[in-house]
């Protein structure tokens, strides 16, 4: 590769959004191995042969950022967005708890099985009703969506009679707590997921009519794509994505608390989404910027755990980061530095005028 190619690559690679979540989640692995020269070291536990370190863990915890970035990707693509994935995944593990909870045998596979399918089914019913409001109702998704995040919550309480509930159940323990070829379960379900949703919407034509409803719902519905269906769909996916990550967050403890699952989890499957390269006007998704952002979320609260800070300044810290990275990813300044580093244009000296020829008189 010659010079002028490598260097036209590098800028092409820069302008990616993603790009900056890569070197963000390099920063903060630096800066937590500057405080533990072994933080990222990796050993195997001699008694099952699984890994264990600090990488493990935050692939573990990214797995539900995972699950509702995705959704969110696809949702934010037609323009809209969904505030009510936190409260779908607390509908899904209220479910799922109480389910095995009233079934009992705790090691049947059965059980484990029935309780996720009944979690999944009930999320996407939830997710017809925002797609219903959206797509035939004609509501604002904002206000459709944040009708369901105050209702989810209401609907958890409702099926746990208000209680924290606990179930025992290995099998589904496993789906949360398992390792397989060395690496926690949860995390390899997240990614073969990523990859079925990745290549059904890049490799079809469905991708492409998602981003034209948000580019113009009414050229896209001029040129034969009819966004009502388009509209249920995505919304329907956002939502069982979110009981996806709701039965990973209940499974790690097997037990759902209300209040606390999937709590602000919006607002960072919206960050991931935002550093992803997702533009909240709809029309432009990606769902490999989707994964970059639910990995830099998740290194993001590990470190702020690691570091000791405060739990009154996690809030400023993380976002001072995200701030950075938005403003790293901003066109306009890095124009600002492009310019400072050009050096100045230096302009010759027009030449003197000639002298004009006085016209002797005949």
């Amino acid at each position: 590769m010659s010079t002028a190619a490598r260097t036209t690559w590098l800028r092409e690679l820069i302008r990616k959004p993603y790009f900056w979540g890569v070197v963000a989640i390099l920063a903060l692995l630096l800066l937590n191995v500057l405080k533990d020269p072994n933080y990222l070291a990796l050993t195997v536990n001699p008694t099952n042969g699984n890994l264990v370190g600090n990488v493990v863990d935050i692939l573990r915890a990214s797995a539900p950022i995972l699950m509702i970035a995705v959704g969110m990707s696809l949702v934010i693509a037609t323009g809209g967005i969904d505030l009510s994935v936190g409260s779908v995944m607390a509908v899904s593990g209220a479910v799922a708890m109480v389910f095995m909870k009233d079934a009992g045998q705790s090691g049947s596979l059965g059980v484990a099985l029935g309780a996720i399918g009944l979690a999944l089914l009930v999320s996407a019913i939830l997710g017809v009703v925002n797609g219903v409001l959206v797509a035939y109702v004609g509501l604002q998704p904002f206000i459709s969506t944040l009708i369901m995040m105050l209702a989810g919550r209401g609907i958890a309480k409702v099926i746990t009679e208000g209680q924290n509930t606990s179930a025992s159940n290995e099998s589904f323990r496993w789906i949360a707590n398992g390792f397989m070829f060395g690496l926690p379960v949860v995390f390899l379900i997240a990614i073969v997921i990523v990859i079925i949703v990745g290549l059904v919407v890049r490799r079809s034509a469905l991708g492409l009519m998602i981003e034209a409803i948000g580019i113009n719902p009414k050229a896209s519905r001029m040129a034969g794509i009819k966004p009502s269906g388009l509209l249920m769909t995505v919304y329907i996916l956002s939502a069982v994505l979110a009981g996806v990550a709701g039965i990973m967050s209940v499974g790690t403890v097997m037990t759902v608390d209300v209040s606390r699952t999937g709590y602000q989890m919006e607002l960072d499957a919206i960050l991931a989404v935002v550093i992803g390269g997702a533009s909240l006007a709809g029309g432009k998704f990606s769902i490999g910027g989707a994964v970059v952002g639910a990995l830099l979320i998740a290194t993001l609260d590990k470190t702020i755990v690691f570091l000791g800070i405060s739990s009154s300044a996690t809030p400023a810290f993380k976002a001072i980061v995200i701030v950075v990275l938005c403003l790293l990813q901003s066109d306009r300044v890095r124009g600002w530095f492009v310019q400072r580093r050009r050096p100045p244009i230096v302009r010759p000296e027009p030449l003197p005028a000639e002298p004009k020829k006085q016209e002797v008189p005949a």
